[in-house]
């Protein structure tokens, strides 16, 4: 590539060509630019192809985004396409403000494309709901909110930005919905992270009424693998062999795709079925590291802790082959694992060699918690409170609470006391999600008090609660009937 920048003049095949290999820095495509300039390259495509490669930089280094931007600016005569290409190609936060600044200049007029694109940017840029309502007002005063693409954009944006309800009002006032459409909205439900069941509910409802409606659109395999994960949220078994079933008649046998065979993998283990799940794992063709995890995971759920190690030696035999290794995830099924088996030593070796030349994997917030949760539940209590105390992060209250679980269950009072004030102290209670959880971590040390029958003691930590106003959240459960799900507190 580097002689065939130091060549004076080049035809137009051959920067169509060499613009067809990648840079491997920005120093390189300032030489290409250099190029352009001096051979007097206005062609759209070959423009369009050099703004990509500077915003191929932009990512890792933000203010790079200038160069494409800059590049632009100084275009002769900037067209729509190449300001859509920009628009397309750089970060979402600097492809917001790069169509805020054209909305001010009014020198170009936009089309269906700009504002999918800026759209689209402002969905894979949460939260960013203020700006995609503004563009979304532009589309309405434009007359191109009627194209199917920018409506189904819009589904998206509202869906990523936690407005799941204002995505389904956009969906239910479509005249005309693609399979892409469906699948955006039936991925918008699923990817809500409050309401999780709710929501989860939602997703198969829609999936039933696609399936019955007349339009004659299909359910694409984005749609299945979103379905299967509403299926095994909700854990009902039922619904999902049957997704299951349509999968294999309609569409193409799972093993062949790999997100569909991960999401049957997910879905079976988490429904109970952990045979069925090892099955498709068995015959599926192809696996990355979301399919070892999954498996990983299902292993651990039911306890089959010294399964899943093996599980991992296995994954790192086929690693030389295509290349995947277990990452942050991985590691944290595999502790789950090694909890639910009271696998103590195994654990604390796997903690060790995770961080070692052989992974680099570096050990996050969950992986403290699943080593204090491993020495916690196994009785070693003093251990897990070294353990915390010796962390080179500052330990957050999910680990404490789980360390004063473990107190209760051993009958270590002392202990348990200690971290149960403790964790009182740690509570913010700015929120109502703080309240619910300073709520539960005084229950937890009522319950310390209680087990050892320090009544008084846990009367007065019940009497605090109504001194701040705290209550107790209520639980529920789930009953499952032949087409319908009940919750215990809707009865």
């Amino acid at each position: 590539m580097s002689s065939l920048l130091h060549m004076r003049s080049l035809s137009r095949l051959s920067f169509d060509a060499l613009l067809n290999f990648k840079p491997n820095s920005i120093n390189q495509v300032k030489q290409l630019h250099a190029h352009f300039i001096t051979n007097a390259i206005t062609s759209p495509s070959l423009l369009a192809k050099l703004i990509h490669h500077y915003c191929a930089f932009s990512s890792p280094t933000p203010h790079y985004y200038a160069y494409a931007y800059t590049f632009f600016l100084h275009l002769p005569s900037p067209n729509i396409f190449l300001l859509n290409t920009l628009i397309k190609c750089l970060p979402p936060r600097s492809s917001i403000l790069v169509f805020a600044d054209w909305v001010s200049r009014e020198s170009l007029v936009f089309d269906d494309f700009t504002y999918i694109f800026a759209l689209g940017a402002c969905a894979r840029s949460p939260p960013s709901l203020w700006e995609g309502k503004q563009i979304h007002a532009r589309t309405l005063k434009q007359g191109v909110w009627s194209n199917v693409l920018v409506q189904t954009t819009a589904i998206h944006f509202y869906a990523n930005n936690k407005e799941p309800g204002l995505a389904r009002l956009v969906f239910d006032e479509m005249p005309e919905r693609s399979s892409v459409t469906w699948s955006a909205m039936i991925a918008g439900y699923c990817s809500q992270k409050g309401r999780i069941v709710c929501y989860a509910r939602d997703a198969l409802v829609l999936f039933r009424a696609m399936l019955v409606d007349n339009c004659g659109v299909k359910p694409s395999s984005t749609a299945m693998v979103c379905v299967l994960s509403a299926a095994s949220q909700l854990g009902v078994l039922e619904t999902g062999v049957c997704v299951h079933g349509y999968i294999e008649k309609t569409l193409l046998a799972p093993e062949s795709d790999v997100f569909l065979g991960t999401g049957l993998v997910d879905m079976y283990s988490k429904c109970g079925c952990l045979g069925s799940a090892l099955c498709i794992f068995g015959r599926m063709r192809e696996r990355n590291v979301l399919t070892w995890t999954a498996m990983t995971t299902g292993l651990a759920r039911h306890g089959r802790g010294k399964e899943a190690l093996e599980l991992l030696d296995e994954m790192v035999a086929a690693a030389p082959e295509n290349g995947v290794k277990p990452n942050a995830v991985t590691f944290t099924g595999l502790f789950s694992a090694c909890c639910h088996a009271g696998l103590v030593k195994e654990g604390l070796q796997l903690f060790h060699t995770m961080q070692s030349s052989k992974f680099r994997v570096m050990p996050r917030m969950q992986h403290y918690g699943c080593i204090v949760d491993l020495l916690g539940r196994a009785g070693h209590l003093k251990e897990a409170y070294e353990f915390i105390k010796r962390m080179p992060v500052q330990p957050d209250s999910i680990l404490w609470r789980s360390l004063l679980s473990a107190c209760k269950v051993h009958g270590d009072v002392a202990m348990g006391e200690e971290v149960g004030k403790l964790l009182l102290q740690l509570q913010p209670q700015q929120s109502f999600a703080d309240f619910v959880a300073a709520g539960e971590d005084f229950i937890a040390l009522s319950n310390v008090y209680a087990s050892a029958e320090r009544w008084e003691d846990a009367e007065t930590v019940r009497e605090a609660m109504k001194m701040k106003g705290i209550e107790t959240k209520s639980g529920c459960s789930s009953v499952q009937t032949i087409g319908q799900s009940f919750s215990m507190n809707e009865l």
